[in-house]
């Protein structure tokens, strides 16, 4: 018997507005597009989300062209989005987004301005 709690959409829509700004909830999945500044940086981004999602044990679905990657999730056991779908959907979110140059610490980050390493169109 499966007891993991299942979002209704005015429950999933509220907490992706409070929680994930930049996810919407689209035919029974929530997804994120990221956009990247190309073929590199594109597959960066799978392997990130792909390590996560395994680390997690939670795999979503991706759709993935020169310059973006669709991240889709929904737990398919529960037949709905649960808890299971926001955690890793913030994890994503943290990791692919995060920007060290904005932290002011020793690492630097990627020099977005010169088309040669750019990286992740950031929202």
């Amino acid at each position: 018997m499966n007891t993991e709690k299942v979002y209704d959409e005015v429950e999933i829509n509220a907490k992706l507005a409070a929680e994930l700004p930049h996810w919407v909830y689209e035919d029974g999945w929530i997804r994120r597009k990221y956009k990247t500044g190309g073929w590199k940086a594109t597959l960066m981004v799978v392997n990130t989300v792909g390590h996560l999602a395994e680390a997690a044990w939670h795999h979503p679905d991706l759709t993935v062209s020169y310059a973006f990657v669709i991240v889709k999730l929904v737990t398919h056991s529960a037949k709905g989005i649960s808890d299971k779908d926001f955690a890793l959907a913030k994890k994503i979110e943290e990791v692919i987004c995060w920007q060290p140059g904005k932290e002011g610490g020793a690492l630097e980050g990627t020099p977005n301005e010169d088309q040669r390493f750019k990286y992740i169109k950031y929202d």
